[in-house]
């Protein structure tokens, strides 16, 4: 098996992940995904299409990831591997398309309007 290459993206972070056969390890722009990630939660985001398809410890991934906040960025690390898992073996996908791993969200921060402090917010409006 050669190496798969996908990209995973969430927000404004973008994931570029390479899949190949090994013992499971996960590193993260060089770094263990668990040093990269501290927190419990988002180590779990990273983990699950591994869980869901029972292939945890099969696989080893290499992932680049920049932009964004950590949550964004594992998210995006998780559509990423899911996409490589379905590219390896289609009958991965009904399993994680089911769990909502397949799908790109498409929700982003939205701009700031001139004229106004924020994206919605308004100046306080003054009649007299």
């Amino acid at each position: 098996m050669e190496i798969i290459n996908t990209l995973g993206r969430r927000k404004t972070s973008v994931a570029r992940v390479y899949l190949s056969k090994g013992t499971g390890k996960v590193i993260v722009n060089k770094r263990d995904y668990k040093e990269f990630f501290p927190i419990a939660v988002l180590q779990v985001k990273v983990e699950q299409p591994f869980v869901i398809t029972n292939t945890t410890g099969q696989y080893d991934v290499k992932v680049n990831v920049f932009g964004g906040g950590i949550n964004g960025q594992a998210e995006a690390i998780r559509l990423g591997i899911s996409r490589a898992l379905v590219e390896l073996s289609e009958e991965n996908k009904p399993l994680l398309k089911v769990e909502g791993l397949m799908t790109r969200d498409p929700r982003m921060v939205e701009r700031k309007k001139p004229g106004q402090p924020k994206a919605r917010k308004k100046f306080q409006f003054s009649k007299r």
